[in-house]
């Protein structure tokens, strides 16, 4: 069976808008959850104390322990400092937007490459213009789908170099956004400090160690399905579906992802009390609950591909949705 050759289609506004205004009227106490999570920054110094440590353990070890300790430990470390990243690009740590940005340079410190400051900008559009193409950084590219098709190694091979596949986005959003200013600046030279660091100190064994927990907490893992759990059309024409599986204990509820995209200015302790709350509007809403059951879905269908997702291009009714944005991410 062969696959489409092109995206699904929306002329629509992205699904979020419309349902925060909803349950915001059904429910005016979930105004309470907005707020922000200080202690995040313990679970940061958590995971980088222990991607360092195990960089400086592994420095005389095995080859094969470096990768096995990647795979099983230090992957979903790595993935945690991203949700952690993701956090601070909300400013849901600190009232103060510069410790937020302290805080995600921490965290960025095991992933090696600099991409806490730039995620922060391109994050947000994604929240504004879902589905665009030429905004949302999380949206593949055309010629990008067209190229892994619905092949499994094609698939396989994308997954496991998603963190190139995304960067390869970014050139589009040039009018949008200034990717180097200050802050970009100070993040790259926070982590070559870092990795000279590491290199000194825990020679190549832990450089390799730390660069494949990078590569396998968001690719050919597990970890690597949260991707296609978020805003792949895996299950109909919804175009975002969380995922309600036990792996949020471990990665601090990030796949309640239809509740954050719902409501953006509420921090990762707070989202399961949105379901709790307004379970009417999430419970008919198709979910997972495996990321593994996912990936090999994923990867196997011959009915799944990177096409498998909703584009839309009406810029015009998401204008709203970047002020709702830029206001939710001061409060």
């Amino acid at each position: 069976m062969s696959h489409k050759q092109k995206f699904s289609w929306s002329e629509e506004c992205e699904p979020h808008k419309l349902r925060t205004k909803k349950i915001i009227s059904e429910h005016p106490e979930i105004r309470e959850l907005i707020g922000r999570n200080p202690y995040t920054l313990l679970i940061i110094l958590l995971c980088v104390g222990l991607q360092t440590a195990l960089a400086y353990y592994l420095r005389d070890s095995y080859w094969w322990l470096v990768f096995v300790l990647a795979y099983f430990v230090g992957a979903f470390a790595c993935h945690t400092l991203f949700v952690c990243i993701h956090e601070c690009s909300h400013n849901l740590l600190f009232k103060k937007r510069w410790l937020n940005t302290a805080a995600s340079f921490i965290a960025n410190l095991p992933l090696l490459f600099a991409s806490a400051a730039s995620f922060k900008k391109y994050h947000l559009k994604h929240h504004a213009f879902q589905g665009i193409e030429a905004l949302d950084a999380d949206m593949p590219s055309y010629w990008e789908a067209k190229l892994v098709g619905n092949s499994t190694v094609k698939k396989a091979l994308w997954l496991l170099l998603y963190p190139i596949a995304q960067a390869s986005r970014l050139g589009r959003m040039n009018k949008e956004v200034k990717l180097w200013d200050k802050e970009m600046v100070l993040n790259w030279v926070v982590q070559i400090v870092y990795v000279a660091a590491i290199y000194y100190f825990c020679g190549w064994k832990g450089i390799v160690f730390q660069l494949a927990s990078f590569f396998f907490s968001v690719g050919l893992h597990p970890l690597g399905a949260r991707w296609v759990q978020e805003h792949f059309l895996t299950d109909g024409d919804q175009e975002t579906k969380s995922y309600y599986g036990p792996l949020n204990v471990l990665n601090l509820n990030v796949g309640y992802h239809n509740e954050h995209h719902d409501f953006p200015s509420i921090p990762w302790h707070n989202l399961p009390k949105i379901k709790k709350i307004a379970n009417k509007h999430y419970d008919n809403l198709a979910s997972h609950n495996s990321y593994t059951l996912l990936l090999i879905k994923f990867i196997f269908s011959r009915e799944l591909s990177v096409f498998s997702r909703m584009a839309r291009n009406n810029k015009g009714k998401t204008i709203a949705k970047v002020e709702t944005v830029k206001v939710e991410a001061t409060i």
